[in-house]
């Protein structure tokens, strides 16, 4: 099937706009003027009038959590009522009396974050939970993921007391003598037993339910860390083949298989999962690890005290010998490494893996990669461009970080953080995205603090030589992306050969004022030839 879209403005990936293309199966046949484009058509040749609109590639968001998202959207959701503690509760007060917690269930929620509370500066605590109910359990999930709290029923059920050994690389938080609830990272294994594992179709539904509201964005391919999510990756990638041949899944997912131990790393590649095995609606990306917390909850690991907690400098989620480990089998065996990295200390851990790892086993193009990549000093900036490493940057995470990056590392720390511009400018691929649900996957929220650096409420900028131009964030999350993933040959462009995913948006972005950026909506999403929006 022939498909020409004309009177459009185009954003191919080049700086001049281009007015029409033609779509033939599924992928671009031809990219030009409308006289040149309209001259291709034939009677079976349909032709969309765009009326002047602005398109663009698909955008892929190069980190989330798609089953993740999913999941979240079926809990409560707190975000909204996070501007104050006694809020929240009053919201989950009212959220319960229209979903009743029925007989060995759990309330969960997720999306609070301290820091937004104007009546309390602490994070919720078991006893701000019993105010709730002390009747059933409750989980509250930070916004971040990378802490909870639960209440006093939940405790007693998971049977946690002031003598409960804390998992390395966790942390639980107690007072006077006993546990308050909160738990940090690794900790948070401590209520897997409890947590209802979803079956294979419940897997479909959440994947159905995320890709639904990702394709409202404009997003058609994601890179997403799943397998946490699901019973086993082989129940995972089964949701995801079945749906695909199906014709369910309407976004492209290249898998960043989340491992933390190399036993079950090298049945996984034993069994044929390699990074590019797979088809272009579901391939297997790199192997994912989660290798320190979140800068919100203080547990991103730092190579000093916090500024302004000096009790901590967050948590490790590997030894230097573990992370060792399992990069250097991941490259040995042509897997691509993606690393969670938010504070500098463990930064340097995945620096010295990666250059131990290469120098056992070169490889020219691996693209292992930095995801995040927020607290980093100038000579880790340098090591990320001589190791050839990807970066996987979260420009939305401004919105919320200009308000706690000086306070938590301190001014000179914070002044050669978040630089992915530089890295940028010294040549270094980086992607973006939002890591779902820690971020609603707004794309357009996202270009706006890259291009920015300025919160939603107007808060900075922060280290306004480093952003990127209205293009440099376009590309970030569409040719950019492409390459952390090998397929900037198959898509993150309008041109011939690629595939025909592509975004129509409200407005042209190249002229609109940057603080406007977040209200352009996706108006259509298109996958491979397809509208899915």
């Amino acid at each position: 099937m022939k498909r020409i879209f004309y009177n459009a403005r185009v954003y191919t990936g080049e700086e001049q706009l281009q007015q029409a293309f033609l779509i033939e199966d599924d992928v671009i046949a031809a990219v030009g003027s409308d006289e040149e484009i309209l001259a291709l058509r034939d009677a079976e040749t349909a032709a969309e009038d765009m009326q002047g609109r602005f398109i663009c590639p698909g955008f892929n968001d190069s980190h989330m959590h798609l089953m993740g998202f999913g999941e979240s959207l079926d809990l409560a959701q707190l975000a909204p009522h996070t501007d104050s503690l006694q809020g929240m509760i009053a919201y989950l007060k009212d959220y319960v009396k229209e979903h009743p917690v029925r007989e060995n269930q759990w309330l969960f929620g997720r999306g609070w974050n301290q820091d937004y509370f104007t009546d309390v500066k602490r994070m919720p605590d078991r006893y701000d939970l019993d105010q709730i109910s002390t009747d059933y359990p409750i989980l509250l999930t930070r916004a971040c993921g990378h802490a909870c709290v639960v209440n006093s029923r939940a405790l007693e059920i998971m049977g946690v007391t002031a003598e409960t050994p804390v998992p390395e690389g966790g942390s639980i938080g107690v007072e006077k003598g006993q546990p308050d609830g909160r738990f940090y990272d690794n900790a948070m294994i401590l209520l897997d037993p409890f947590m209802p594992v979803p079956d294979k179709e419940t897997l479909k539904d959440m994947i159905r339910l995320a890709c639904k509201k990702l394709n409202s964005y404009g997003i058609t391919s994601v890179q997403s860390d799943d397998y946490g999510t699901a019973a086993s990756f082989e129940m995972a990638n089964e949701a995801y083949k079945e749906l695909e041949q199906s014709g369910e899944l309407t976004v492209r997912v290249y898998e960043q298989a989340n491992f933390s131990d190399v036993k079950t790393l090298g049945r996984f590649i034993a069994e044929g999962h390699v990074t590019g095995e797979g088809t272009d609606m579901f391939r297997i990306g790199p192997l994912k690890m989660v290798a320190d917390g979140s800068l919100g909850s203080r547990t991103a690991y730092l190579s000093c005290p916090y500024h302004d907690a000096p009790e901590t400098q967050g948590l490790q989620m590997f030894t230097a010998s573990e992370m060792n480990e399992m990069i250097s089998y991941a490259n040995a065996h042509g897997m691509q490494a993606a690393v969670h990295a938010i504070g500098d200390a463990c930064l340097d851990m995945v620096l010295d893996a990666v250059e131990k790892a290469l120098k056992e086993h070169p490889r020219d193009d691996h693209r292992h990669g930095i995801v995040h990549c927020q607290i980093s000093r100038p000579d880790q900036l340098k090591r990320i461009h001589d190791l050839k490493m990807h970066v996987y940057a979260q420009s939305v995470f401004l919105d919320y970080d200009n308000h706690i990056v000086e306070s938590r590392v301190g001014k000179e720390m914070a002044g050669s953080s978040y630089s992915w511009k530089t890295l940028m400018d010294m040549g270094v691929s980086v992607s973006n995205g939002s890591d779902c649900p820690v971020e609603l996957p707004d794309v357009m929220r996202g270009i706006e603090c890259a291009v920015t650096r300025t919160s939603l409420d107007g808060t900075g900028p922060y280290l306004p030589g480093q952003a990127f131009t209205v293009k440099e964030a376009l590309d970030s999350f569409t040719i950019r992306s492409a390459e952390a993933s090998f397929e900037e040959g198959r898509k993150g462009k309008l041109q011939p050969g690629y595939l025909a995913d592509f975004t129509v948006l409200s407005r042209n972005p190249f002229e609109t004022d940057v603080k406007a950026l977040h209200e352009i909506k996706a108006e259509e999403t298109w996958l491979g030839g397809k509208q899915v929006y």
